[in-house]
């Protein structure tokens, strides 16, 4: 079955008095780095705070009487669980929402607040997939109407009318149109009204590189499960591509950027402290492709899609020491201190330079030793100052081992 733009439309319809009709604002910070116009068109305002609502909704709109007394069941990490908790208080249907045990638990609240009485949570695995192969077993065991996060026309038909609103919204298509994928039910549905309404617009589907699944089924010719993936963005962490959205996108292309979980960190701060957006990993992920990874043209009009805000503010700790280390702005490193008065005097006269300072120091003295060693974080300046303070830690008299970022250890300290 082809997805058509009339689809979509019509799916617009639905939902018209139900998702809200979202702001697309310009974003300054942006617009001045790149020099094209950039617009942000915040989902995140959605009632369930992302797009998601738009597929669940749809879909369970169209069920029969029969399907909707059967109830519903849906995997999800946390967005699309929202929207079907949202939908079956608003349609009366009875759901099962199955969830990753990494699922936050600001989203967990969320699905709980806006289902009420009519859902029930269940935690399976560490993964979205492991979730999904839960909630399909139940679902062929009961009877229930399985509501896919992005593997149904239904659910790529409501996602994708977030296209025709922004369109509608300029007045005309985009130039450019930067969109997140996870398992690809977004960027299908926009790629199928496009191709047919406005075919010259430049779409890029970003992706996490820690789980970039749809760009490994391209390079493999069918969806592939990838032997590991980073859940840090978990609204997009999915580790094998939706058959259905694969042969949408396959069939008519657009362009492709990845992106790194610092960048993903350092774009959420700048949208969070300078625009007052607060977006979660996943909806941060279209816009940091801007930073330096996507090339626009200057007087291009640019929208990039803020695709969800459940971000759980405990995290933030978390992205800012992500940010730092992305950044070149913060380092660990392990050094060998004498056992003696005035070591760490030494350290912080003779190595440390005006700007850096010490934001971690571990240390234990033991007494049968002429060397402790003690784990130390340096926050520098700017950048540009490693190079000094490598230089400074070379020559003076300290074993100084710098902690490389790949390193497993390094997953203990971020």
């Amino acid at each position: 079955m082809n997805l058509t733009a009339s689809d979509i439309e019509k799916a617009a319809g639905n939902l018209a008095r139900v998702a809200r009709r979202t702001e697309l604002i310009r974003n300054d910070r942006l617009s001045d780095l790149t020099g094209a116009q950039v617009l942000l068109k915040r989902e995140d305002l959605q009632p369930v705070r992302s797009y998601k609502l738009r597929g669940a909704y749809h879909l369970m709109s169209t069920l029969t009487d029969a399907e909707k007394a059967a109830g519903v069941v849906c995997a999800s990490a946390g967005n699309h669980g929202q929207g079907v908790a949202y939908a079956c208080a608003r349609l009366g249907i009875k759901g099962r929402i199955f969830c990753p045990t990494t699922t936050p638990r600001q989203k967990r609240d969320r699905m709980r607040s806006l289902g009420g009485e009519w859902v029930e949570l269940i935690f399976v695995g560490n993964s979205y997939d492991e979730a999904s192969a839960a909630s399909k077993s139940v679902s062929q065991s009961t009877g229930a109407v399985q509501v896919p996060a992005f593997d149904d026309l239904r659910t790529i038909a409501g996602q994708g009318t977030v296209v025709p609103e922004i369109v509608d919204q300029l007045g005309t298509a985009p130039d450019v149109l930067l969109v997140p994928v996870g398992g690809g039910g977004l960027l299908s549905g926009c790629l199928a009204w496009l191709s047919e309404r406005w075919p010259a617009t430049r779409v890029i589907g970003v992706e996490p590189a820690g789980a970039a699944s749809m760009q490994a089924a391209l390079r493999a010719g069918h969806p592939v499960q990838l032997d590991h993936i980073e859940t840090f963005a978990d609204g997009v962490a999915v580790s094998k591509a939706g058959d259905l959205t694969f042969e949408i996108i396959n069939r008519i292309g657009c362009e492709w950027a990845t992106v790194t979980e610092g960048q993903i960190c350092s774009e959420m701060l700048d949208l969070y402290q300078t625009d007052g957006v607060i977006a979660e990993p996943a909806g941060a992920l279209a816009s940091a492709s801007l930073r330096s990874i996507v090339q626009v043209e200057p007087g291009q009009t640019v929208v990039a899609l803020v695709s969800g805000g459940n971000n759980d503010v405990s995290r933030y700790s978390e992205i800012i020491e992500r940010s730092l280390v992305f950044e070149g702005r913060k380092h660990y490193f392990l050094v060998q201190f004498p056992q003696e008065p005035g070591a760490l005097r030494g350290f912080l006269d003779g190595v440390l330079g005006p700007d850096d300072d010490i934001v971690l120091f571990e240390y234990t003295k033991r007494s049968n030793r002429d060397l402790g060693p003690a784990l130390v974080g340096i926050e520098i300046g700017e950048p540009s100052e490693l190079p000094a303070l490598l230089q400074r830690m070379a020559d003076s008299p300290l074993q100084v081992e710098a902690i490389d970022p790949d390193s497993p250890f390094y997953r203990f300290l971020v």
